[in-house]
């Protein structure tokens, strides 16, 4: 069992071996509430690819200077049984169904970048945006 949640751990978000800061959980709290959403509607786990991070991490990894993952607020996330695709759909059809807030939703080529802003924010970062 997770300390967040169900099936998510405070852990799983931390940034290079660096926990999430105290100022952050509660919004690492929020957004793992609404990942377990999406965790139980599709019925699988979710793998969090990167979670909280640094800035020495945001840096390095080429993130956005404003980005939500430096607040605890975002996560990459990906799925063993759907590709990035199908986890975006299903997620696109949460947050419009009001079962998880409306945020930022980022589709790329391996997994879904996902956060709770509070507004609506949508891209689509896929190298070869032809397929599926």
């Amino acid at each position: 069992m997770g300390d967040l949640t169900r099936d998510f751990n405070l852990s799983e978000f931390s940034s290079r071996g660096q926990p999430v800061p105290p100022e952050y959980l509660c919004n690492v709290r929020v957004l793992a509430t609404n990942l377990q959403v999406i965790r139980a509607r599709i019925g699988q786990p979710l793998v969090i690819v990167s979670g909280y991070r640094t800035p020495e991490h945001n840096r390095t990894c080429g993130g956005a200077t404003n980005s939500y993952h430096l607040s605890a607020q975002a996560a990459d996330i990906r799925c063993g049984g759907l590709d990035a695709v199908e986890l975006h759909a299903v997620i696109r059809d949460l947050i419009a169904s009001g079962y998880v807030h409306d945020g930022g939703l980022g589709l790329y080529d391996t997994f879904v970048h996902y956060d709770i802003r509070g507004t609506k924010a949508r891209w689509d970062e896929r190298k070869n945006k032809d397929t599926k």
